[in-house]
């Protein structure tokens, strides 16, 4: 039966057509790209659940998005809305492509410790021609020329219980082209085989670097979505604190506008001799005042506008500003509290929370971790087999000799004498599991507090927002009483320069506990971890 059985038949087929498709054709650096792209998205697909978040935005920038990836051009001109602000900073913020890299990275780890389980083959190629003096005393075989060539084609594998299996054929060729022409081809099969039975030999020790590969998939997974979730809160702030700024501008104006008016009328009554010379010059030092005011905002706003391009990733002397009238839209929403109480707040954060659930599984990979530095303390014994066999000389290299081949089995034993690695390994396994069990514990109080302090500061923006209503509603009372007083020499100047400074600072008051509060509503779905991303980096409430 082994006289016929010609396997390396079908190797010299394959390895001249490797070599021949390996030299004309390699596959290019644009062929493994696509194909590590390929892997990876498959990998990051098939672990996204549905409760992480939509399966949108999260392809790098050099691969095709998919079709529900928000594509929006830079613009370079133009008012730009919240919404599309949002998009734009979706699609190109640098810090949001930083994190879907991150997740890509982690991926393709991922697809090298599964490679790792699979059959690795390797083919060697070596053709050699030699020239040199022939120990021949007969004439004429000075010089003696050879041409020969070696070649490998096999496979290692390692299996999933820990067993490495490792086959390998070799055809050796060499043929003398001077002297006495003679030519000889043989091949030779060798496999061997290392099945570890005590320590190593349990498949969760085997593969606990897959286990933890495709665990940090899952986690970052979650650790992108988390990232989703905070960004979209940052860019409505900040979209939100510029829109509070040109508010500021529009204010410290009006109040400029009012000082003058005030100087002016008081001009005129002094002339009339009916207040004081110093009474116009107050007023005057007062406009001095609003006007460096009225400056100063618009040196603010317009620093905190090109901040704010830097977060979409426009260049800072682009032509852009931001819509008013999405403020003025805040402004008719007003105020309105979640339906949540605190305790259902911390309750729904505790199952929602997409970090502490991370924190959570880390438990089971730090166990992992004691059980794998548990089985490291023992003592190694492998059962061991291999095979040799060579071809029927000298050029039949087609037909192994399996009744003349070598082969062994055996045992190899490593008796634990030297563990000190191992137990200080184990020891540390131990040391890390408390540690992450505490970390976990800190994890849970800190949503708690998160999610506490978001309550609070929730309802102290409501608050804060009524009370601001109220004092803008005085200061502009006071300003017209003022106003009808001084005229009547009921009052001096100072008084009236006094309510217009408070009509300003209620006005600036008001518009800042309104976005304070928004932010608040959309940093309290955050934290208890209900806010979903929507595809165009909007939210909704889960």
């Amino acid at each position: 039966m082994f006289r016929n059985f010609r396997p390396v038949t079908l190797f010299c087929c394959g390895l001249c057509a490797a070599i021949i498709f390996g030299m004309v054709g390699a596959c290019s650096p644009k062929h493994y790209k696509a194909d590590a792209d390929k892997e990876v998205y498959k990998i990051i697909d098939k672990k996204w659940k549905g409760d992480f978040g939509q399966k949108v935005n999260y392809t790098i920038s050099d691969v095709t998005p998919s079709p529900n990836d928000v594509q929006v051009e830079v613009p370079s001109t133009g008012v730009i809305s919240l919404a599309r602000a949002a998009a734009i900073a979706t699609a190109h913020n640098r810090d949001y492509q930083k994190q879907k890299e991150d997740l890509y990275l982690t991926a393709l780890d991922l697809t090298l410790e599964r490679h790792q389980f699979a059959m690795q083959w390797f083919g060697t190629f070596d053709p050699k021609y030699t020239r040199g003096h022939s120990n021949s005393s007969a004439p004429g075989d000075d010089d003696e020329e050879e041409l020969s060539y070696n070649a490998d084609l096999g496979f290692n594998q390692v299996l999933a219980d820990g067993a490495i299996v490792s086959v390998d054929i070799a055809l050796d060729w060499a043929r003398f082209l001077t002297g006495d022409p003679r030519a000889s081809l043989g091949s030779v099969l060798t496999a061997n085989i290392s099945q570890p039975l005590l320590r190593g030999a349990d498949r969760k020790i085997a593969q606990e670097n897959l286990t933890q590969a495709e665990r940090n998939v899952l986690y970052q997974i979650r650790t992108f979505n988390r990232y989703r979730q905070k960004f979209v809160v940052s860019i409505v702030d900040a979209y939100y604190r510029v829109l509070q700024q040109r508010d500021a501008v529009a204010n410290a104006e009006n109040n400029y506008k009012l000082r003058v008016e005030s100087r002016q009328r008081l001009e005129m009554q002094a002339d009339a001799g009916r207040v004081n010379r110093f009474e116009v010059d107050q007023a005057k030092q007062s406009e001095l005042d609003a006007m460096d005011r009225y400056v100063r905002a618009q040196q603010n706003y317009q620093q905190g506008l090109d901040t704010f391009k830097i977060e979409l990733a426009l260049p800072t002397d682009a032509n852009v500003e931001l819509d008013q009238n999405e403020l003025k839209a805040l402004k008719e929403v007003g105020v309105n509290q979640p339906d949540y109480s605190a305790d259902a707040a911390i309750e729904t954060a505790l199952l929602e929370r997409l970090d502490l659930a991370t924190s959570m599984d880390m438990i089971d990979d730090a166990l992992r971790k004691v059980m794998v530095a548990e089985n490291g303390l023992g003592a190694d014994l492998n059962l061991v087999g291999s095979m040799s066999v060579g071809s029927t000389p000298p050029t039949d290299y087609s037909r192994l000799q399996f009744h003349r081949g070598t082969y062994g089995l055996g045992f190899e034993a490593d008796l634990p004498l030297d563990r000190k690695k191992e137990r200080n390994a184990y020891r540390e396994a131990l040391i890390a599991l408390t540690q992450q069990q505490r970390q976990y514990e800190n994890d849970a109080d800190t949503v708690k507090l998160d999610v506490r302090n978001a309550y609070r500061n929730l309802e102290q923006a409501a608050e804060s927002y009524s009370i601001q209503k109220n004092s803008l509603d005085l200061a502009q009372k006071r300003v017209e009483s003022t106003t009808l007083l001084l005229e009547a020499g009921r009052l001096t100047t100072r008084d009236l320069l006094d309510s217009q400074d408070a009509l300003l600072q209620a006005q600036n008051n008001l518009t800042a506990a309104l976005v304070d509060h928004a932010i608040a509503k959309l940093s309290f779905f955050r934290d208890i971890g209900v806010l979903q991303v929507r595809p165009d980096g909007m939210w909704v409430q889960q």
